[in-house]
């Protein structure tokens, strides 16, 4: 390990690892703990009779991909974060970052933190719970209006919250903070809020959740939890929504039938969304969320529960969508992110995934929507977040009580 002199950062060069088989054990909420590991083809075998082989999905590692020559080297660029959650880059290439239990800072390209920003609200900061994901306005630029995601106490327990403020990042404070979009309705434990904040093409927001721990309600049009919404940037709806003038319906809801996606990006040619959802023991799912379609859990899974047995129905049911890959054992994964940097032509329009459990980096090799290839890179830590940075790179947040900003070069 050598020292860089200028920022005093830590590197560390790593051969590109290939992949044959997806590490680690069950996922939980977060991959935070470490269930008995079940064999990997235990869920899929349960509906082959039912539903042919093409139409299911595919281990997201069932392919290896080629390995990028060379090597890449991780640099610290920052260090005394507690358990980081999401990042954004600032217009002048500071970034703005979330502490999960309540905080958010500036850091500055040196890597020195700023003191806690004031006026951040108060966040259920228990379990997963606490401040979550963070993103800039499409216009920062001239309204310097963030938005950001945090677990929110009130009647019957807590759900995740909403909010947008407007930021001085000279005087470190917020003003102007306002909730925007509850999650409904609020109910017991401390698990599976989700949270990630993606802005459309269109300008629109999406916010996806987690479905608490509670399984049915991801199922239930008439609650938030376990869905995928679309709302406007002061909380309204939008007129072209699937649900709207739909009885029954929540009208924000855009997909259902999430387990705990903690992972959002943007395609950079389609607009797409793509998530990263948690399966229970097993069945990590990447998706593409459309208008009105349903997302299987917990009816359908490629998991299993934490005793062993079988979830819901099986693999594939009829009106259910299958993920594009799923991870069987489970990596728990964070964030995603489509790497648009230029610094690496061979990774262009690929999928880096964050993962928890599994302390790495994986690289998915995509064409359409479908995952032709997977390589990891062994990080050592747990990953709850990646973004490209202005530079060209790749940045993590490592989610640890002495957590780190990492960047990625090669």
């Amino acid at each position: 390990m050598k020292k860089n002199s200028k920022n005093r950062a830590s590197r560390t060069s790593l051969s590109l690892a290939f992949v044959a088989a997806a590490c680690g054990g069950g996922g939980g909420g977060d991959g935070s703990s470490t269930p008995a590991a079940a064999a990997s083809s235990s869920s899929a075998s349960s509906s082959a009779a039912a539903s042919s082989a093409a139409s299911l999905s595919q281990p997201c590692n069932a392919v290896t991909a080629s390995a990028t020559p060379g090597s890449v080297t991780i640099t610290q660029v920052a260090a005394g974060l507690v358990n980081p959650w999401g990042l954004a880059f600032l217009p002048d290439g500071r970034m703005l970052v979330t502490e999960r239990p309540g905080r958010m800072r500036i850091v500055a390209a040196n890597g020195s933190l700023s003191s806690p920003i004031t006026g951040v609200p108060a966040v259920y900061a228990s379990g997963q719970g606490g401040l979550l994901d963070v993103v800039l306005d499409p216009n920062y630029a001239s309204n310097s209006i963030i938005y950001f995601a945090y677990a929110e106490s009130g009647t019957g327990g807590s759900g995740t919250a909403v909010a947008r403020a407007v930021l001085d990042p000279t005087m470190l404070a917020l003003s102007a903070v306002t909730v925007i979009y509850r999650q409904t309705p609020k109910v017991s434990g401390d698990g599976q809020y989700g949270a990630r904040l993606v802005f459309s093409t269109d300008g629109k927001l999406f916010v996806a959740m987690g479905e608490r721990q509670k399984f049915t309600p991801a199922q239930d049009p008439l609650q938030s939890l376990g869905k995928v919404v679309r709302i406007n940037t002061d909380g309204s709806i939008p007129p072209d929504n699937p649900f709207v003038g739909r009885s029954g319906y929540l009208p924000e809801i855009w997909s259902l039938g999430h387990r705990n996606p903690q992972g959002m990006t943007r395609h950079p040619a389609t607009g797409q969304m793509w998530t990263a959802e948690h399966g229970a023991m097993g069945g990590d799912e990447i998706n593409t969320p459309e208008a009105g379609k349903n997302y299987g859990w917990p009816v359908i899974s490629y998991g299993l529960n934490y005793d062993g047995t079988k979830i819901g129905e099986g693999t594939s049911k009829s009106g259910m969508e299958q993920p594009l890959c799923y991870w069987d054992p489970s990596i728990a994964p964070g964030n995603l992110v489509f790497y648009t940097g230029g610094k690496v032509p061979a990774w262009s329009g690929n999928l880096f995934v964050a993962a928890l459990k599994d302390m790495s980096l994986m690289r998915l090799t995509v064409s359409g929507t479908q995952i032709t290839g997977q390589e990891r890179f062994s990080i050592g830590k747990r990953v709850r977040d990646v973004r490209v940075g202005p530079d060209g790179w790749l940045y993590l947040l490592t989610d640890e009580t002495a957590g780190q900003i990492l960047k990625i070069t090669h």
